[in-house]
């Protein structure tokens, strides 16, 4: 009898019928494991570990012997072996069972579209989604599994997208190549193939069809080329009048790179501290609005500061961050006379390409947002269409915008009393416009961030800020700041799952906001996936490169879950205030072995907080698995806490 082993979706054992057969779950991962390994075997205590994790080997060991005894009773009734053991390893029988993740480790599969439609179905299942296991040796090894899954695809359909194929073909590679493109929406590649994909049977214009029926604006390598114009010849005859091939036409377009944009704060040639403050609460508005664009690349706002202050050297650190296109603002006057110049300037030309200046007296604040945000847009991507999704928005009421810029300058120094005046302010907007999105998602993280200051564990200031965060989302579905607050209320109130699904939804929504991605990394090191974690605040920092305390506080902690000690020391070690992450670099000191900087670091803790004590604060700190507590717990506790 042929045996197979479903591991795409709900993982079971497959007779020749397709019937599903009884056997033990662990065991079935311990199949999947071996039939993806290049060996066909491993040691009984790495399969332990993978099992059954890294907090009690013996146990874990002793777990796995019994689980072998049980394989081996069910293998003698099925009358068939798949696993042998010895005394210090587990091997898979050769040519015992057959999976369909079998085409993913011979190389590259034949190129035909039979194979497309066999990897794109089994990819949109998910690789081994269903396993009950959550160990982090498992849950790494999926991801990484995963991960060479998707660039099998990605190198499969890169050969098989060209001219000539079949109508059926051609849908079968249309869609796998959609199943790449909202697996790697960014991904440069796979842009590549998209339009590869779509131009072979002349489909460009229902590409284009369908991305106008997405909330998002079309990339701008998708508007590029729809402007550009197209030669009368067909695909086919191109290549053979030629000689040149579809598929290098398409990787040399220019489109492809995505532009990147930095708006400085506005110079205070103006004694109106006032109308300062609100000036360059505005530009910083705007950068936020240009995060929603998969157009644009946005310099994130406290990197932009940091640039501006650096007079002598910013050309340097233009280049050294990949920035394009640079916004400088001028504010200027006094009074009725205030005004704001702004131009943008093309690097490395110098070039100024636009400048205006906008009245800052008459408090016509969204009419100028607007109009900033189009030139801008027109300058950077000429064919994408102008950013409209706040502008009617934001018109309703300027006076209400007006208060809520004031509030966001309190609410960026993180301290009670500026939390609190920040609510005061915001609160002053909804009295203007009670249903101003933006200003209910930013009390709600006044109250957040009050609830994390006090450290009393107050939930009634959680309970305060989930509202008003679900009150911005009832309004305005469409905006991320509400989803990204109530992904991090949600956290402080243990619901990680919830977390992570909210964060997702506004990084979907603002796919280039850098503190957005930094909260969702943040929450993805307590959902114990510190790999995936680390992988965004690395793509936040990349956004934001003058990275501030947070980030790195975010990148230590994830590099502590990994068990990289000194890796997570030296991020700290970047912070302007490593104190706020003393308890992290004692227990990482502590794990390397260095007792004498772990108990200082602990006195200097105990001077702060006398009765802290670790076991009430792991309750308090959420983690999805146990192994991640337990590692932080054994770290705190060998520092000396």
């Amino acid at each position: 009898m042929e045996f197979s082993l479903r591991t795409f979706g709900e993982i079971a054992l497959l007779d020749g019928d397709e019937r599903q057969i009884g056997f033990p779950k662990k065991a079935l991962l311990i199949l999947a494991y071996l039939l993806a390994s290049d060996s066909k075997s491993t040691s009984r205590t790495s399969m332990a570990r993978f099992l059954w994790g890294d907090g009690d080997i013996a146990n874990s060991l002793t777990n796995l012997r019994k689980l072998i005894s049980r394989i081996k009773s069910r293998q003698s009734g099925l009358k068939m072996e798949f696993l042998i053991f010895d005394d210090t390893d587990i091997h898979l029988v050769h040519g015992s069972i057959v999976s369909e993740a079998t085409p993913f480790r011979t190389g590259a599969p034949e190129n035909s579209a039979e194979n497309i439609a066999i990897l794109s179905r089994s990819l949109n299942l998910k690789f081994l989604e269903g396993a009950n296991c959550q160990t982090r040796a498992f849950l790494d090894w999926r991801e990484g599994e995963r991960k060479r899954h998707l660039a099998m695809l990605k190198e499969t359909l890169d050969a098989v997208a060209k001219p000539g194929a079949t109508e059926g073909d051609a849908a079968i590679i249309k869609e796998a190549a959609l199943l790449l493109f909202e697996a790697e929406p960014q991904d440069e590649t796979t842009h590549r193939i998209l339009l590869k994909a779509f131009d072979v049977e002349g489909g460009l214009e229902q590409l284009k069809h369908m991305f106008s029926r997405r909330r998002d604006i079309a990339p701008s390598w998708l508007a590029a080329l729809m402007a550009a114009p197209r030669p009368q010849l067909s695909a086919a005859s191109a290549l053979s009048s030629t000689g040149a091939t579809l598929q290098h036409d398409i990787a040399t377009q220019p489109i492809l790179r995505i532009p990147r944009l930095a708006l400085l704060p506005p110079g205070n040639d103006s004694a109106d501290i006032a109308a300062t403050m609100v000036a360059s609460s505005l530009v910083e508005d705007i950068t936020l609005g240009f995060c929603a664009l998969h157009s644009v690349r946005v310099i994130a706002p406290y990197s932009a500061v940091q640039i501006s202050r650096q007079s002598e050297n910013q050309l340097a650190l233009f280049e050294r961050y990949d920035i394009n296109y640079v916004l400088e603002t001028r504010l200027s006057g006094h009074d009725r006379d205030l005004s704001l110049f702004a131009q943008l300037i093309s690097l490395p030309s110098n070039e100024v390409v636009w400048a205006e200046r906008f009245n800052f007296g008459k408090l016509d604040l969204a009419r100028n947002k607007h109009d900033m945000s189009r030139q801008i847009v027109l300058a950077v991507a000429a064919e994408v269409e102008r950013h409209e999704m706040t502008r009617a928005y934001f018109e309703q009421n300027p006076a209400a915008y007006h208060q809520y810029l004031v509030g966001q300058q309190y609410l960026h120094r993180l301290t009670l009393p500026n939390m609190r005046r920040a609510r005061k302010e915001l609160k002053a907007a909804l009295r203007q416009s009670a249903d101003f999105a933006p200003a209910l998602s930013s009390v709600a993280r006044t109250y957040s961030k009050e609830w994390l200051l006090t450290a009393r564990g107050d939930d009634g200031l959680l309970k305060a800020a989930e509202d008003f965060a679900t009150r911005a989302i009832s309004i305005r579905n469409d905006l991320s700041d509400g989803y990204r607050e109530l992904g991090v209320v949600k956290l402080f109130r243990g619901a990680i799952d919830e977390s992570v699904e909210a964060l997702e939804v506004a990084e979907s929504f603002s796919p280039h906001h850098a503190d957005v991605i930094a909260d969702h990394a943040d929450t993805l090191v307590h959902f114990s996936r510190p790999g995936l974690a680390l992988e965004k605040i690395q793509h936040a920092m990349e956004l934001n490169p003058i990275n501030p305390d947070s980030y790195l506080w975010t990148a230590a902690g994830a590099n502590y879950a990994l068990s990289q000690f000194q890796t997570a020391l030296d991020y700290i070690g970047q912070m302007a205030d490593p104190s706020l992450a003393d308890r992290l670099a004692a227990a990482s000191w502590a794990m390397l072995g260095h007792q004498d900087e772990a108990r200082m670091l602990v006195r200097r803790v105990r001077e702060t907080n006398p009765d802290f004590d670790v076991d009430r604060w792991l309750s308090l700190v959420p983690s999805k698995e146990q192994w991640h507590k337990d590692l932080y717990r054994e770290g705190l506790k060998k520092a000396g806490f």
